[in-house]
């Protein structure tokens, strides 16, 4: 089995962190300037929740609406140095829709990770459109730098009708038979709360829900290992790694106080971003030195 990233040891030159927990630190800044300068194989686990290219306003200086070459160009950038910085038997977890993340997962394949699944996240949160099927599900790609070191498959409850409490299915005549820990998980999560209640909410834009990312550090992560988000968003990805007591590191352009209050027990920090688009996204996207960066 690979050896585990070395604690306290997986980047070679950041500057100072915005903030440092019993897990982990998150640091300010651009993405990919991040990502550069983390050491090769240092994170266990990398997850992924970038803007999703729909025009969101994420402050003065980022820009959320990006010719369709350009955002991939950008996507394909971060994504090989993700594929860097994992290590050997580690994962990705890519968060977006699925019309970015089947040209995403095109690139892991050429950077020769090994495909898990996509799986299909089920959350009915746009309108119908009109000449389309009702898009009704987000993508989440997995992917493994070869034979995983970690893989648990979790369980979730048998269905029940939410009126009656009987089993919504017979099984075959083999109810009996199942796992009293109830079914094995699928790649169709259909029981992931969207997060729209302001009481559960930890800015403006709407954010991950934490029953998602408990499933994915379950299936790929042990205690200690180190995960990294490089789009910090609303902290979800640190605040579950940190109850789970996962190391972890990551950064984000935007405005951070509202992580910096998840993470610390502060008041939660109300944000001003507009809910445009299909799904509101966390700050921390494209500066001007980046796009420099991707311009021949």
């Amino acid at each position: 089995m690979p050896a585990r990233s070395t604690p306290g040891r997986y980047h070679r030159k950041m500057p100072e962190p915005l903030l440092t927990t019993a897990h982990g630190t998150l640091y300010q800044g651009d993405c990919m300037d991040f990502l550069r300068s983390l050491d090769d194989g240092a994170a266990d686990v990398v997850f992924a929740d970038p803007p999703f290219n729909l025009d969101k306003n994420y402050g003065s200086g980022i820009k959320d609406r990006l010719p369709d070459d350009e955002y991939l160009d950008w996507c394909r950038t971060w994504v090989k140095e993700c594929v860097r910085v994992v290590t050997p038997g580690g994962a990705i977890w890519l968060y977006n829709l699925p019309k970015w993340n089947i040209e995403v997962g095109h690139s892991l394949n050429e950077a020769g990770m090994t495909f898990r699944h996509w799986v299909a996240i089920d959350i009915k949160m746009l309108l119908p459109i009109p000449g389309r099927l009702y898009p009704s599900h987000y993508s989440l790609l997995y992917y493994t730098k070869g034979k995983p070191k970690t893989f648990v498959r979790p369980r979730v409850p048998i269905p029940v009708c939410r009126h009656c409490g009987g089993d919504i299915k017979d099984y075959g005549g083999h109810r009996k038979a199942l796992n009293p820990e109830g079914l094995n998980v699928s790649d169709v999560w259909t029981d992931i709360p969207p997060v729209r209640h302001a009481k559960t909410k930890h800015r403006g834009a709407n954010a991950l829900s934490e029953k998602m990312l408990e499933r994915v550090l379950t299936i790929s992560s042990e205690e200690g290992d180190l995960v990294l988000d490089p789009f910090g968003g609303s902290g979800t990805t640190y605040a579950v790694a940190e109850r789970m007591h996962r190391r972890w590191i990551g950064c984000e352009l935007g405005d951070a106080e509202p992580i910096v209050a998840r993470l610390t027990g502060g008041p939660k920090v109300e944000g001003i971003m507009p809910e445009k688009g299909a799904c509101g996204k966390g700050v921390g996207f494209v500066t001007s030195a980046t796009l420099d960066r991707l311009s021949p």
